[in-house]
């Protein structure tokens, strides 16, 4: 993998987390803390999907496997560097099942099946006109 590839398939995971780090703000403004963390549980695996959609569709340079894995971990440090050091300036978040370790574990299924239906085209690929 070049460079180029390894920036392109970081500014996927990018995207995705920060469509969830959007989720969760709008969350937890408009509503109770337990709700935004079911929300964002959701929406996690369904953003990521999306993504990794385009991602594979467009670009496509890492195996399903090895995506879902540089998605997750891009994910979880960021969480943890960002998010629970400097704006949380604590650990507490990774206590949680429902905050941090099942959207943790369902963004990597759902990038690793999208990933394996677009890389055996049962899912159509994006193409330009």
């Amino acid at each position: 993998m070049t460079t180029k590839h390894l920036l392109i398939t970081l500014a996927h995971a990018l995207v995705g987390w920060a469509l969830c780090f959007a989720t969760m703000g709008i969350g937890m403004a408009t509503t109770s803390q337990a709700n935004a963390l079911i929300i964002h549980a959701i929406a996690a695996p369904i953003i990521f999907g999306l993504v990794a959609w385009v991602y594979f569709s467009r670009f496509g340079y890492t195996s399903p496997l090895t995506t879902a894995l540089i998605f997750v971990g891009f994910v979880i440090a960021l969480d943890f560097f960002v998010v629970a050091l400097i704006i949380l300036r604590s650990l507490e978040m990774f206590t949680s099942l429902i905050g941090t370790w099942i959207p943790f574990g369902l963004i990597f299924l759902s990038t690793y099946l999208v990933g394996l239906l677009v890389k055996n085209s049962l899912w159509k690929p994006i193409t330009s006109h």
